[in-house]
């Protein structure tokens, strides 16, 4: 296999008739045919052809074949978000009667599909927490059919062992999924340590401007196979200006997340030592309870740090409306640091316990930390801080 980096800007589509260097924009719903043979060989999937933008088209497929080659994976499908990539994945996956064991802190919405709407199809879940992690096989019954796991986990930046899981699932016979949004294929291959698919919100870190939603499952390829038709059928395809952006992300993908995590490393370490601060959870910390874990399966820390202000709702509020540089938003992984206090926004509508349960303290904040001139970064949170 080529290097990373050289896969991520060298991995291209076919060139046109009019040999461009950089790869064109496929703006078409559809495609056409030679004849009445090569439209029934191309439906029949007797020969590789695009037949329709919902199904397949080159610029989303050049995408998916580079975060394919990334993490390992043999096949992938793109999807217009990350929660399209989850929930898609699941649906195809899964029959009803069928159970999940998954880790406690998981995306918000990845969570209500857990609680909410998976029940309604007699498909359940079980949480296990992080400091449990050992005893997960207690939570697997007769009917579960999937391991699912964050990790890093949003936002309570916990770290599970891969190697760990990948061994359980296999034991099992479980279907192994990680949604490694966190990490991106350029830190961590979930593939490696025994993952049976993968999943990413590509509008996080591998768009990395705040630019546009995507999302992309790859893996194992029967298992794609079978998310490849739920997907085609239902329609949450990813559009080709998109695929496009992504695409092009994804060739200053390494060097971006190399400069993510050498600031979030920075910023965690002047984070510990702020007496407003009463802990801070970033996985390249050697006061993090999984530090050991993180050094050995991931490359670098990523860029999301979380931390606990003293003073709880109010104090996480009170931070955010002193914020000047940093952003207040609900994305993660752009270019430009965020701050987030989950408790007064995004986790506000879930009482006390439940924040707890999956690890959202009251005063926890949660920042993705973004390619400023760090001094300007820390300045700005301590300014916040003090």
């Amino acid at each position: 296999m080529e290097n990373f980096e050289t896969s991520a800007i060298r991995t291209q589509t076919e060139r046109s008739q009019f040999d461009e260097h950089s790869t064109p924009l496929y703006l078409t719903s559809s495609f056409i045919f030679q004849d009445a043979e090569d439209m029934r060989a191309s439906f029949a999937e007797e020969k590789p052809k695009n037949l329709y933008s919902r199904f397949s088209n080159p610029n989303v497929s050049e995408f998916t074949e580079k975060i394919a080659k990334m993490e390992g994976a043999e096949a992938g499908y793109a999807f217009a978000t990350g929660m399209a990539a989850i929930y898609s994945t699941f649906a195809a996956l899964l029959s009803a009667g069928d159970h999940i064991v998954s880790c406690q802190s998981v995306f918000g919405s990845t969570h209500t599909l857990f609680t909410k709407y998976f029940p309604k199809w007699n498909i359940e879940t079980t949480y296990f927490k992080a400091e449990d992690a050992e005893n997960v096989e207690q939570y697997i019954k007769p009917n579960t059919k999937i391991l699912y796991l964050e990790t890093p986990t949003n936002p309570a930046i916990e770290i599970l062992d891969l190697e760990f899981f990948g061994q359980i699932a296999k034991k099992h016979n479980l279907i192994f999924i990680v949604d490694n949004c966190f990490a991106t294929p350029y830190l961590q291959q979930p593939i490696k340590y025994g993952a049976d698919v993968v999943v990413h919100s590509a509008t996080k870190l591998i768009d990395g401007q705040g630019r546009v939603l995507g999302g992309i499952a790859v893996g194992k390829e029967d298992l794609i196979r079978e998310i490849y038709l739920f997907a085609r059928n239902t329609g949450p395809a990813l559009s080709p200006f998109n695929a496009w952006v992504l695409s092009k992300s994804l060739e200053t993908l390494a060097i971006r997340v190399e400069k993510h995590c050498e600031n979030a490393l920075k910023v965690a370490e002047f984070l510990e030592s702020h007496p407003n601060v009463e802990l801070v959870k970033y996985p390249f910390l050697k006061s993090h309870p999984s530090y050991e874990v993180a050094i050995k399966q991931m490359k670098l820390g990523g860029n999301i740090v979380a931390f606990e202000i003293k003073g709880g709702i109010e104090g996480g509020r009170n931070f955010l409306d002193k914020i000047q540089m940093c952003s207040l938003s609900a994305n993660l992984g752009d270019t430009r640091t965020i701050v987030t206090h989950p408790a007064s926004t995004t986790h506000s509508k879930l009482s006390d316990e439940e924040r707890n349960e999956v690890g959202i303290t009251a005063g926890l904040v949660r920042c993705s930390v973004g390619l400023e001139n760090v001094d300007d970064i820390i300045a700005d949170l301590k300014q916040a801080l003090d």
